[in-house]
């Protein structure tokens, strides 16, 4: 017997030499499990001591009203915005929320969604991290579970979706660039397989095709979607002996960096750059110069979200919706004629 500290279902699954994901279907009764693998499982937790988490069981049992919410980054303004909105609006209606961030790593989401579908979750928001892998959202769907995706949608899979107009929103940004008299501009874009990341390179491309310029993949910075990474990407970028005389970035935290990188380097907003992000976050009214941004309507989305999956949650077995919002672009003081 384990001593010192309480047995957890880890020690469990090591006396019993299974994984804990097998453990816990064992000891929980969902999913199937072998009879030999049940009774070793059962005689370990005994032997051990173990005693089964009473939360975990009314979770299980569907006692709980609560829903899951899958963000990219919980560290992105907009899924922490969103993860707000839909704490309250669910809480009017007596469910509480369950955030679990994959880090936009698609095998840790469906780590995730495992646990938390063995806990008989109702309901799941998500955010998904790849456009293609997605057979662990189409099985939730299969099952029943009400599912709203936001901010992204994925091949293969039947249900709610609540996304913007991502490419749209890039061609504009770019259009405004290229109106102020703008044709080497840079990109700072994300490599992941995440729907919004490749819809927003697409309208960069097609912005630039519209007006005769040519894509210089030169012009291209790809970095994780984090400021510290961003902020290597962008004094990459700029580092080139002709650098861009302007720039694009693909998401607040990408932005964020890549303020940080041009002061680094000593390059100011707009004299020596323009810069325009994609989302509109707080610190982006409180520089000097305000940036421009292509601003997505947050304060729509998340209560959005939250009526589709209640009434879904309610028993409403309608045909999946897919509503797309338009973005806008908010002109501040970053972009200016080049020199």
């Amino acid at each position: 017997m384990v001593t010192g500290k309480a047995v957890t279902l880890k020690d469990v699954a090591a006396a019993a030499h299974v994984s804990r994901a097998t453990a816990a279907r064992a000891l929980n009764s969902y999913g199937y499990v072998g009879d030999e693998t049940a009774t070793r499982v059962r005689e370990a937790a005994e032997r051990l001591g173990y005693q089964t988490n009473l939360v975990a069981q009314a979770l299980r049992s569907g006692q709980l009203p609560i829903v899951g919410f899958v963000p990219g980054d919980i560290q992105n303004p907009f899924f922490a915005r969103i993860a707000r909105d839909l704490d309250a609006e669910l809480r009017k209606q007596r469910y509480n929320v369950v955030i679990a961030s994959s880090q936009e790593d698609v095998e840790q989401e469906k780590e995730l969604l495992e646990s938390l579908r063995s806990l008989s979750i109702r309901g799941f928001v998500l955010a998904p991290a790849s456009t293609t892998d997605s057979q662990h959202i189409a099985q939730l769907v299969r099952e029943g579970r009400p599912v709203v995706l936001i901010d992204r949608v994925v091949k293969g899979v039947r249900s709610d979706s609540v996304v913007v107009d991502n490419e749209g929103g890039a061609r504009e940004a770019v259009d405004y660039l290229v109106a102020n008299g703008h044709r080497r501009i840079g990109l700072l874009r994300d490599d992941s397989k995440i729907f919004t990341a490749q819809e927003r390179f697409a309208g960069y491309q097609n912005s630039l095709a519209s007006h005769g310029i040519a894509l210089d993949e030169s012009l291209v910075s790809v970095s994780r979607s984090t400021v510290e990474h961003a902020i290597e990407a962008t004094i990459r970028l700029f580092s080139r002996r002709i650098r861009p005389t302007a720039l694009f970035t693909v998401d607040s935290l990408m932005t964020q960096g890549a303020l940080l990188g041009l002061r680094s380097m000593g390059l100011t907003i707009p004299r020596d750059v323009s810069l325009i992000g994609f989302d509109d976050f707080d610190l982006a009214t409180f520089t000097d110069p305000q940036i421009t941004v292509v601003e997505q309507p947050i304060a729509d989305i998340g209560p959005l979200v939250a009526k589709m999956l209640l009434q879904r949650l309610g028993g409403d077995d309608s045909k999946p919706r897919q509503m797309r919002f338009p973005t806008r672009l908010v002109a501040r003081g970053s972009v200016s004629a080049p020199d």
